[in-house]
């Protein structure tokens, strides 16, 4: 039985928590952002919180390989991060920041899967992993 990690996630500008344990995905609560594309459409997506599920919800259809703006539903603040843009396809990449320490960083492009973590004490990080997933 594979075992999955569900990330817990708080916006980096108010530190308020995005996930929504009223919109779930994949058995596991969302991770829900405002959602603004191109053609000025507004609303709200949800992302699977499982690292490695590319799985979202939102209000509209939204194209592949659209560029979407990202933002906070409490702070509305754009989650884009300044100057870092995807290794694949160039397009800004958005982040948060993760309850165990890091940051979750995705690209803002529908359809690329680029994505990444980045822990700030990795060897607390594999503890707390340990205690709550085990050992197999």
């Amino acid at each position: 039985m594979t075992k999955v990690i569900a990330l817990s996630v708080r916006c980096p500008h108010c530190d308020e928590s995005l996930m929504d344990g009223n919109h779930l995905i994949n058995n596991k609560p969302g991770i829900r952002l405002h959602i603004e594309t191109s053609n000025n459409q507004k609303g709200t997506m949800w992302l699977s919180s499982i690292y490695g599920d590319y799985n979202y919800s939102s209000e509209f259809h939204i194209p592949d390989n659209e560029i979407v703006i990202l933002t906070c539903p409490h702070c509305k603040e754009n989650l884009k991060r300044k100057n870092v843009t995807c290794d694949i396809c160039d397009a800004p990449m958005v982040s948060f920041n993760a309850d165990v320490g890091g940051r979750v960083s995705v690209c803002s492009r529908n359809g690329c899967k680029n994505h990444y973590v980045v822990f700030d004490d990795l060897d607390s990080v594999i503890r707390k992993f340990y205690e709550e997933y085990g050992y197999s």
